[in-house]
């Protein structure tokens, strides 16, 4: 009997704002510094309960785990390995995607590396 092919994972990406990109990038910046609590983080990115919660569950459908521990959120990989599985804004690309087309000479590159350095500020 034939094996069937093996199916690679491939997550849908996501549009989100220019805005979401950049907190979703923050929060992930400030998990991969270590362990921090829900009140913490909220703080720091100035949201309401709701918005950490949205933001935390397009991250987990992003593939990035966001495990809690003992009270704390926490990331299990470093800032550079979760950059390419972030949503980038349209026309719905992930953050890596963006960044493997933003290389070249052309208008459109220096474009789309100048909307990515807005995002990574």
């Amino acid at each position: 009997m034939a094996k069937k092919p093996i199916k690679k994972l491939r997550l849908k990406a996501r549009a989100v704002t220019l805005e979401r990109a950049g907190r979703l990038y923050h929060l992930l910046s400030i998990l991969s510094a270590g362990p921090q609590t829900r009140a913490a983080i909220m703080k720091r990115l100035r949201l309401d309960v709701r918005g950490f919660y949205r933001d935390l569950k397009l991250l987990r459908s992003s593939g990035i785990s966001v495990p809690l521990t003992k009270g704390r959120y926490r990331v299990d990989a470093s800032l550079r390995e979760l950059l390419p599985r972030l949503p980038f804004p349209d026309p719905g690309l992930t953050l890596g995607e963006a960044m493997q087309l933003s290389k070249g000479k052309h208008r459109a590159h220096s474009k789309l590396r100048e909307q990515i350095a807005r995002i990574l500020r």
